[in-house]
Formats: structure tokens, C-alpha cells, sequence
């Protein structure tokens, strides 16, 4: 079996695994006491008003922060004493209630230097979306994003209004367009048009599927959102989180 034939393969039998793991974490992050997330806590200010129509809506993240690009990973923030692995897809519905509650303190503690946080993008549901394929590009435009200083509402933007899994995804055109709306760098259309972190992302998603230390303990695989927290996987009743990034 050719390599790309197996990474197939390998989506195709983890599709339910995938999913239940992405119900547990869901769960994991709506039961908010003493699990990864104590309370509720929007990432966004209002939804721009004014957005074109056609367009994808601007969301603000609460507070902005630098960004770097290490061999596809986007990195947020500067050295820090701890360090959050995020590992996500973009149509992942956990992933946008993940951001959804957590997002805000995370950007907080992320412009302060207590927090370091390295998101990993994958494309594990490329196949949920109408054309197939939304996973990685707009996964691929986060990236671009990072690489064009507007990363913080470019992802808070993608997350707030997620295409349906298994509904009609955004197009390069609209993704562009949400960027340049967003006053992206000069290089963004070309990055996003060019698909140029595509095969970081297909790569990333094919080594931590395989990855055991990546699986979820309750499911025994990999799911989105994974969060590893100083080099440990965040689980049930692990509050290291909290302690980091407590309440606003």
C-alpha cells in the first residue's frame, strides 16, 4: 500500500473513533468543573455589523498577540514558564466550543508571558465538508494568518462562524476576502491561494494520528481538540489549565 493509500486508510477507519473522541472532549469542555475549563468565557466582541454580503463575519478576539510559524505550527506568544500544545481542525465543532469558552483568558494569558501555546493544525474531517477539503484550507489560512499578523480574529472569525460539518464550506475567495478585511499582510492572498501550508498540515494530521501519546485516555485514539499541557495530555479532572488561565 502506497503511503498516501494508507494515510486514506487510516482517515477512513478512524472517522467513529474520531468522532466519539470529539463528543468526550466536547463533554470535557461543557462540563466545566474542575475538568480543563471551570466556567463559560466568550473568545469575541459582537460580530461586525457591517460585513459584505457573501462574506464570512469579522470577530474580534479579546486581546491581540504575537505570532511565529515553527515548521507549520502556529505559536503564540514569546517564551513562557508553560506551554500549550493545541492540536485542531477547523470545521471540528468541539474545537469551536473549545475556543468559544476558552479562547479569551488564553489570548490574556498569552500577552501576558505566563502561556505559550503551539496549535497544531490537522485536516482530519477533510472529507465532512461540501466540497471535501474545508479542514485543510481553511486550516491552511490560519496559518497564512499567522504569518500575516492577524492571526487572534482571523481564527476567533473562522471558529464564530464555522461551516456546518457535512454542510457548504467557504471558498479561497471568501477566505481572502476575510483577511484583506482584516488587514492581513501582503503575502496573505498569495499564502491562502497557494495552499503553501497544505502539506504541513496533511503531514502533521498523518504523525499525531499515529502518535500514542495523542490519544484520548477515554477512547484510546486521536481526536480533535487534543490539548497537551507541558508535554502532558489534558484529561479528565486535570485542572492545570484553570491554574494558568483561570476565569475572567
Amino acid at each position: 500500500m502506497s503511503e498516501r493509500a494508507g494515510v486514506e486508510e487510516r482517515r477512513r477507519r478512524s472517522r467513529m473513533p474520531m468522532i466519539v473522541g470529539i463528543v468526550v472532549v466536547a463533554v470535557l469542555a461543557v462540563v466545566i468543573g474542575g475538568v480543563v475549563l471551570t466556567q463559560h468565557s466568550a473568545s469575541s466582541g459582537p460580530v461586525d455589523p457591517a460585513t459584505p454580503a457573501g462574506s464570512i463575519p469579522i470577530s474580534r478576539a479579546g486581546t491581540s498577540f504575537a505570532t511565529t510559524i515553527d515548521d507549520g505550527v502556529v505559536v503564540a506568544g514569546r517564551s513562557a514558564p508553560h506551554t500549550l500544545d493545541v492540536y485542531e481542525d477547523a470545521l471540528c465543532p468541539a474545537c469551536q466550543s473549545f475556543e468559544a469558552r476558552g479562547g479569551a483568558r488564553i489570548a490574556k494569558v498569552v500577552a501576558e508571558g505566563k502561556l505559550r501555546v503551539r496549535y497544531h493544525l490537522v485536516n482530519m474531517l477533510d472529507q465532512r465538508s461540501e466540497p471535501e477539503g474545508y479542514s485543510t484550507l481553511a486550516g491552511n489560512a490560519m496559518i497564512c494568518g499567522a504569518e500575516n499578523g492577524i492571526f487572534p480574529d482571523l481564527h476567533v472569525s473562522l471558529y464564530t462562524a464555522q461551516p456546518e460539518e457535512g454542510g457548504t464550506a467557504y471558498t479561497v475567495d471568501q477566505l481572502v476576502d476575510l483577511g484583506q478585511r482584516l488587514k492581513a499582510g501582503p503575502g496573505y492572498a498569495d499564502c491562502v491561494r497557494s495552499a503553501k501550508y497544505a502539506p504541513a498540515i496533511t503531514a502533521t494530521f498523518a504523525r499525531v494520528a499515529k502518535d500514542p501519546a495523542l490519544r484520548q485516555p477515554k477512547t484510546g485514539s486521536f481526536g480533535t481538540p487534543t490539548l497537551v499541557m507541558d508535554g502532558k495530555i489534558l484529561g479528565p479532572g486535570d485542572a492545570r489549565l484553570d491554574a494558568v488561565a483561570p476565569p475572567l
